[in-house]
């Protein structure tokens, strides 16, 4: 029985149709496949996910089709054989199928091929080997299928093998586990990445990085990255976990929060490991500043100095200090009394006042700031102003 997707608008959409039908979908030379037919399957596609097909043909060719047909086509990786497609709004990345001929854990020296099978064993995971046609048929050469269903990671062939080739992939099984395995570990792929644990240091700081980011900001991670720290490939502590348990159990799913945990004080280190942006490590350190100012019941100048952060901070305060959850309610709802906070005071009053304009007005503006800050913003501005004129 010939399993085919769900309904999905992305198959229905004339655009995909048409660059099927101009790459000879019809005679089974090109199909879509990995994430956009994994995702479909098990009904968890995102709107604005990416379009992948496979195609036997050679990219030169997709390329004439393409332009023949009125669809742009640009060869964005010609040298590993992809092209990109694009008609009207619609987007879609093309490879020719490949083959591995050499592999040295980093990159891989392939040839262009027309094996479907072939094309689908050097992939990673075989819920990533699954190729569909323009009317949703399936195909399925390694039992992606099932795996898919059942929510089970499995490396495709050896996973010791599929490591050797591209190490990258140990830190792609733990994300696809959290992502789409419910945290549930595949035994022999877990004991083939703790064989690997040692041997990952050739990786680029980028392409880790970059698995790490996206494995930060899903729904449920504390548990599978736990058992990478258990295995040494993530450096962290057990009490770093322990706050990252709870922070979920709070309800807590934010990857900069996740990653002030991580770094326990020292952002600029775990920057310069996983070669983050300045504005992630930026925002990681307002939500810890903030889960200082939290702990320290300063709740009003939290959210004063960090805004939105200061909510994650109160759930990595929480998390961290393991609050019992009368205190946790008893701060959000103190929070949520707190009104918008801005200065009513500035230094062209104190001008007003005779103050003379530089550091005097400096000076005033920060003991003005702080009174007001500690009252809660309640005081007015003209108590503000008040108090500043008494120096």
């Amino acid at each position: 029985m010939v399993t085919r997707l769900p309904e999905a608008e992305w198959l229905a959409r004339p655009e995909v149709q048409t660059i099927f039908r101009v790459l000879g979908a019809d005679e089974g030379q090109t199909r879509a496949v990995g994430g956009i037919v994994r995702d479909t399957l098990m009904e968890r596609l995102r709107p604005d996910a990416d379009i992948d097909m496979a195609t036997e043909l050679l990219p030169v060719t997709v390329m004439q089709r393409a332009k023949a047909a009125g669809i742009a086509a640009y060869p964005t990786g010609i040298e590993h054989g992809t092209v990109t497609l694009r008609l009207n709004e619609t987007v879609v990345e093309v490879t020719t199928l490949r083959r591995d001929v050499e592999t040295d854990g980093r990159h891989a020296v392939v040839r262009f091929g027309t094996d479907w099978t072939e094309d689908a064993r050097r992939r990673d995971f075989t819920m990533n080997a699954l190729y569909c046609g323009p009317d949703g048929g399936v195909f399925d050469p390694l039992g992606g299928v099932g795996d898919a269903a059942n929510g089970r990671v499995r490396f495709i062939g050896e996973p010791g093998q599929r490591i050797a080739e591209d190490g990258l992939r140990v830190y792609r099984f733990f994300r696809f586990t959290a992502s789409h395995g419910g945290e549930r570990l595949d035994p022999e792929g877990l004991a083939a990445c703790q064989a690997a644990a040692g041997r990952l240091d050739h990786l680029s700081s980028e392409r880790v990085g970059a698995e790490m980011w996206r494995m930060l900001g899903l729904p449920k991670v504390a548990l599978t990255l736990a058992v990478m720290s258990e295995i040494g490939i993530l450096d962290a502590s057990r009490d770093q976990m322990a706050t990252l348990l709870r922070y979920e159990v709070l309800g807590g799913q934010n990857g900069t929060t996740r990653l002030a945990v991580l770094a326990g004080g020292d952002l600029d280190a775990w920057q310069e490991r996983w070669r983050l942006a300045n504005t992630v490590a930026a925002g990681a350190e307002k939500v810890a500043t903030a889960a200082r100012l939290m702990e320290a019941d300063r709740l009003a100048e939290a959210v004063y100095r960090h805004g939105d952060a200061a909510i994650e901070g109160l759930a990595l305060a929480a998390a961290e200090a393991n609050w019992p959850r009368e205190r946790l309610m008893e701060a959000a709802r103190e929070i949520g009394r707190l009104p918008e906070p801005g200065l009513p005071v500035s230094g062209r009053d104190l001008i007003a006042l005779g103050m003379k304009p530089g550091p005097e007005i400096g000076a005033a503006l920060t003991r003005t700031e702080a009174k007001w800050i500690d009252s809660g913003f309640s005081l007015s501005r003209e108590e503000l102003l008040a108090d500043a004129a008494k120096g």
